[in-house]
């Protein structure tokens, strides 16, 4: 397993992320369990999740439940827990299932933090995530009619500067070691790290937004804030959602996929989706590639990728994605991409 720095941090992760959102949902706790075991043989060292998992569906009953799986392994496995990179996240503003949707701040850190130490049992927490700015975001579909003006910089400067103070406090009990985003811009990553070079504050290792051959908001202006400022993509959804699987097209819904329990799947279904994904299939027939495999071997290939998530609801779909980690796309092969990228952009 290629192994890559995480920002600036010192800490190295693998170039593939075991994602766990399905953890106490369509997973269940024996299995996600399994799933820890066979990733760290498999030599990935990288676990997200997130204090509002498990997803599909959301539910405030169930917030929390995630992390008290990787938890209950943890406890098991307690001599294990230094073998890998453990990240999670803070909820953003408007979620109701953690603290009645109060924005990220300095007066909800410590609590957030100290929950889900408390439910992943463990002392530390490798990579500490804000889920989503207060202040809004275009991910998540909402790129289409994304309007940010009307803001308060100066408000929203000042809760960073807060919200930068607290993480501080947490790095000094031992509580975090690294700070994150997700669903973030290139303004806001870039805030971000002017006021903690200022500051003296956790710097921003990385960004966990949604990337894959259908959704690559990333490629112009984050990609250079990347590549100048060492702060890599985490890429969550690498396989849209299942589309690039293949196993939607003609109308498929798998019993007990996630189109089977939210049939929109976000925001991204459409006719336009199953057309690029019907070319991306057809590349990779034509060169006998596993489309899956082709997927996430195009991720971690990109110049600016720190790391790929991948969610895997059974352990077979989990033994499938190892069967590739070693794949490298030709350069005819990524040639015949570029051109399905330029005849579908966009598809959701």
């Amino acid at each position: 397993m290629k192994m890559k720095p995480l920002g600036r941090t010192g800490i190295e992760v693998s170039d593939l992320c075991l994602g766990t959102m399905t953890f106490g949902t369509q997973t269940a706790e024996s299995d996600a369990h399994r799933q820890m075991d066979t990733a760290l043989a498999a030599g990935i060292n990288f676990v997200d999740t997130a204090e509002m998992y498990p997803v599909n569906p959301i539910s405030k009953e169930t917030v929390g439940r995630t992390e008290e799986i990787l938890g209950n392994w943890n406890a098991t496995h307690p001599a294990r827990r230094a073998e890998y990179v453990l990240a999670t996240k803070h909820s953003g503003a408007g979620f109701a299932g953690a603290r009645d949707g109060a924005p990220i701040s300095a007066e909800t850190i410590p609590g957030a933090v100290e929950g889900s130490l408390r439910r992943l049992r463990t002392d530390y927490i490798d990579l500490y995530q804000f889920h989503w700015p207060n202040r809004g975001s275009y991910m998540f579909r909402q790129n289409w009619d994304y309007d940010p003006s009307g803001g308060d910089r100066q408000a929203v400067l000042d809760n960073m500067r807060e919200c930068l103070e607290a993480l501080q406090l947490q790095v000094d009990k031992g509580n975090i070691r690294a700070f994150g985003l997700s669903n973030e811009s290139a303004w806001g990553t870039a805030q971000w790290l002017r006021l903690s070079d200022e500051m003296g504050a956790p710097r921003v290792a990385s960004v966990q937004n949604e990337y894959s051959l259908l959704c690559r908001l990333y490629d112009t202006d984050m990609a250079e804030l990347s590549a100048y400022e060492d702060v890599g993509l985490l890429a969550f959804s690498p396989l849209a959602a299942g589309f690039l699987t293949g196993k939607y097209q003609g109308g498929a819904v798998p019993e007990g996929s996630r189109m089977s329990i939210v049939p929109q799947m976000g925001g991204r279904k459409g006719d336009r989706v199953f057309d690029a994904v019907a070319a991306y299939l057809e590349i990779a027939a034509k060169h006998g590639l596993d489309p899956v495999h082709m997927a996430l071997a195009w991720c971690q290939a990109r110049p600016f990728m720190t790391s790929v998530i991948f969610g895997a609801t059974t352990q077979a779909q989990l033994e499938r994605i190892l069967e590739g980690r070693d794949v490298v796309l030709s350069d005819e092969v990524l040639a015949e991409i570029n051109a399905a990228h330029r005849a579908h952009p966009m598809p959701y």
